[in-house]
């Protein structure tokens, strides 16, 4: 159905198929109408295009302060992280935390302080969460702060940058490629408006907007240009309704979080009847002293509770993201530290990636007998074209100023007879990375129009055209190149203008390399990570700079255009190559997909709005931080500092967090094993449990809570792997079961050889030595490689339980009294048996069941 709307000067805009009076880009347009008319044009300098007539001026500096009163400002609050509120409720009211918690109470009631250490430990561990996420919170609100997008509004007639949340109801939003629409609104001015709409709707193409056509936050400018007048702003907004639903904080999936949690799980199964039958056995079977059976029966269940082991997770995360917002990295969403860790594709896009933003223009060589001189007077005119040029108009902007003055480059300073400033642009179509081409029309200073056409040589000219050969060449030596080229009759929307267009003259540009952008390579392969460069420029011209920068396989280049549709095709086609060139930004998406498809973890690097549904689709996505909104927008990682060279380091604290992590929980599964196998033991031969709550707390603060804490933030190299609770599990639980047995098989062996008062401190005390010299064999193993840090490490965790059996007063604190030789000795005889039996199955298990 035709629709028309309402322009913001009270015209019509014309519905689909129909032809609107003048120029369709231009409507409305004063300077056009003299065309249209035949009115001779006032020369002027070639700047930007003057606005359409009755140009909207916004907001009075009255009518803003009027709304703000009125309460009718976009005041959605930035949400990068947890609310600190949140943060506290999430490591304070947990599952543990309330069982430990009602424990410690009652053992406050029932004995002796020491046994209640346990509750003070989880309270500083708890502190020490939140301390630790709170301060990644400050860190990435800090940094999304800076790395926050301003939009443009017009106010007073005046166009200025403010905050997203200072925009009021009614303000008139500017819009230019990549800008990201912040606010829901009505466009007021359109000049080859295309919006990307895929974030909202799941509809890949642009959609063209005219006057009065709404807009929806949370799309994005991909071509041309304009404002809207805001109608919706804060929570009303559409954008800020999503974001109501669906938290920022757990978009990306965590595998060691979900695998946590599903260890968690199955721990509470084992744990509530485990608990149930020790209660029994201490409280009912057992007639001893009531307040020793509450404690022996609490320091059998708190040891089955890894509650450290979240803790420590959460401190991980989050001292990695401080560790990387020290290095100007902004990660939106923590997990995603994680995310990119695992990666073994990475995708570049190639501009402001391997390449510096900027250009220069080597040199221009005219075609088919074209005037040198006329094609710099065209080139300047062209710079007035596009109020937002990209990088490769702003190289010739540069080259050919406006005011005809010396350039950096050669031909920048030739005189082209001084009437370049008498052309007027009548007509512009912005750069679009669907066309690969932008577009101009000119009154030349005698009155004569011309349009004209300048993007990719290789789709503007025919494949067997003779200029393609020496393209060919430049792209060789990693040069990009322009074509310019007339297209007759002067009108840009004429129908086959591209096909018709005439060569004139071939604009060669050198991209600037990043100066750490090899380094960055050589990482990536060094650590096994396929790196895969993506680009909407020649292939041949991108494989040469990829080349350059010492790129494995740069030279196994691809042109997307022949790139095959089918998904499993592609995927091969993706394996074998590593360049590709004239991708256009569904096929980015394609990409990502299909390598998807093939069992890859995709990381997707970009900078332009054209990379927006790669980055949303990649597993994990990067922007830069000088990049478009759109890209900042869905990236989970924005490099705020604009270097590529930072990829490694959160590639490296990825693989510190996880492999770490695998490591200590290890340790604190063990633990869990154990005392479950402990406690099934006690119940099934209705013995006194061995170990008091002390006991078990200085156990877990020596062999895992320390030595876990350092462990977790030491440097680790290790490519991530995937069954993270498969891999975990595969060790704890004949760890834990080892440990067990061998405590167990010294309790027993105690227990006939001692008799009379103070029996059953002594049995105690020569369970504990095994377990602590088995849990600590345990440390030594997780500990491997040897560093002279780690040796350290494990022998102070060694020399802390010596002393506690040397000190006396600290042997009447924790109850540990060594009595005769004859079983401290068996216990370390059992403890050697059970470490050679650990290394064996170690090994074995290493073998056998690879995660």
């Amino acid at each position: 159905m035709t629709q028309r709307a309402l322009d913001s000067s009270g015209g019509q805009t014309p519905g689909p198929g129909e032809q609107p009076p003048g120029n369709s880009r231009t409507s409305g347009n004063p300077r056009q109408a003299k065309i249209d008319a035949g009115a001779e044009l006032d020369p002027v300098h070639p700047v930007d295009p003057p606005p359409p007539a009755h140009r909207p001026e916004g907001l009075t500096t009255a009518e803003v302060a009027e709304r703000v009163a009125r309460g009718e400002v976009n005041d959605v609050p930035v949400r990068s992280s947890r609310s600190v509120v949140e943060i506290v409720r999430a490591n304070v009211f947990t599952r543990f935390n309330l069982i430990i918690g009602v424990l410690w109470v009652i053992m406050l009631f029932v004995a002796p302080i020491q046994d209640s250490l346990f509750g003070f430990v989880i309270v500083a561990n708890t502190g020490i969460g939140i301390i630790q996420e709170w301060r990644a919170k400050k860190t990435l609100d800090s940094l999304a702060v800076i790395g926050e997008a301003k939009p443009t509004v017009r106010r007073d007639g005046t166009a200025s940058e403010i905050s997203t949340s200072e925009i009021v109801l009614g303000d008139l939003v500017e819009l230019g490629p990549g800008d990201k629409v912040v606010v829901d609104g009505t466009v007021a001015e359109a000049d080859s408006l295309e919006i990307d709409e895929s974030l909202l709707t799941g509809e890949a193409d642009p959609v063209i907007k005219r006057a009065g056509d709404q807009v929806m936050s949370g799309s994005f400018v991909v071509a041309g240009g304009g404002a809207f007048t805001a109608t919706k702003v804060g929570r009303e907004a559409y954008a800020a309704q999503l974001a109501e639903e669906a938290s920022r904080f757990t978009l990306v999936h965590s595998e060691l979080r979900s695998g946590i949690s599903t260890i968690l799980k199955y721990v509470t199964w084992m744990m509530v009847p485990t608990a149930i039958g020790l209660i029994i056995s201490q409280l009912v079977v057992k007639d001893n002293n009531f307040k020793e059976s509450v404690a022996r029966t609490v320091g059998g269940i708190v040891p089955m509770i890894p509650e450290g082991l979240v803790l420590l997770t959460s401190v991980a995360f989050a001292i990695g993201v401080v560790r990387l917002g020290r290095k100007q990295c902004l990660v939106q969403e923590l997990p995603a530290i994680e995310g990119l860790a695992r990666v073994d594709v990475v995708c570049l896009d190639k501009t402001g990636t391997l390449t510096e933003g900027g250009m220069d223009v080597s040199e221009v060589r005219p075609l088919n007998g074209s005037d040198e001189a006329y094609v710099q007077r065209v080139l300047r005119a062209f710079g007035s074209s596009d109020p937002r040029p990209n990088a490769s108009l702003q190289a010739i902007i540069d080259a050919y100023p406006a005011d005809g003055g010396d350039g950096d480059t050669p031909g920048a300073g030739r005189t082209d007879g001084g009437d370049a400033g008498s052309w007027t642009v009548t007509d512009a179509m912005p750069f679009s990375s669907a066309r690969k081409y932008s577009g101009a029309a000119f009154a030349e200073a005698d009155g004569t129009a011309s349009a004209w056409l300048l993007g990719a040589p290789d789709v503007l000219l025919s494949e067997g055209d003779q200029a393609l050969k020496q393209i060919e060449r430049l792209n060789e030596q990693g040069l990009r190149v322009l074509l310019l080229a007339r297209v007759p009759g002067g009108a840009l929307d004429a129908p086959g203008a591209a096909a018709e267009a005439v060569p004139t003259a071939l604009v060669v540009l050198e991209q600037r390399l990043r100066p750490d952008a090899g380094d960055t390579l050589a990482y990536f392969a060094d650590q096994n990570v396929a790196t895969k460069v993506i680009s909407g420029d020649n292939a041949v011209s991108v494989g040469a700079v990829a080349g350059k920068l010492g790129l494995a396989g740069a030279e196994n280049t691809l042109d997307a255009r022949r790139l095959p549709s089918d998904p499993d095709e592609m995927a091969t086609a993706m394996e074998r190559n590593a360049v590709f060139g004239r991708v256009t930004p569904q096929q980015k998406r394609d990409m990502v997909a299909a390598l998807q498809s093939r069992g890859h973890t995709v990381a997707m690097t970009g900078d332009g709005v054209n990379d927006v549904l790669a980055l949303k689709d990649a597993d994990i996505g990067v922007s830069m931080g000088s990049g478009s909104e759109a890209t900042r927008a869905v990236a989970q990682i924005v490099l705020l500092n604009n270097s590529f060279a930072t990829l490694p380091s959160v590639v490296a604290e990825g693989r510190r967090v996880i492999g770490n992590i695998t490591r200590v929980a290890t340790l604190f599964l063990t633990k869990t094993v154990y005392s479950v196998l402990l406690a099934i033991l006690v119940v099934c031969t209705q013995v006194e449990y061995p170990f008091l709550p002390r006991h078990l707390t200085l156990l877990s603060t020596l062999t895992i809570g320390v030595p876990a804490f350092f462990l977790a933030l030491a440097p680790n190299k290790e490519r991530a792997q995937p069954n993270f609770v498969r891999r975990v599990m595969r060790y704890a639980i004949p760890s834990g079961a080892i440990a067990a047995a061998s405590t167990f098989v010294t309790y027993l062996l105690a227990r006939h050889h001692y008799s009379g008062a103070g029996a059953l401190e002594a049995e105690t005390s020569a369970a504990t030595l095994t377990l602590f010299l088995v849990s600590m064999y345990v440390l030594a193993i997780i500990a491997r490689p040897y560093t002279w840090w780690r040796v350290a490490l494990v022998a102070a965790m060694g020399l802390g339980f010596l002393i506690v059996l040397v000190v006396p007063w600290l042997q009447d604190f924790f109850a540990l009294k060594l009595v005769g030789t004859v079983m401290p000795w068996a216990a370390v005889g059992i403890a050697a048996a059970a470490a050679v039996l650990l290394e064996f199955v170690w090994r074995w298990v290493g073998r056998r069941f690879r995660a």
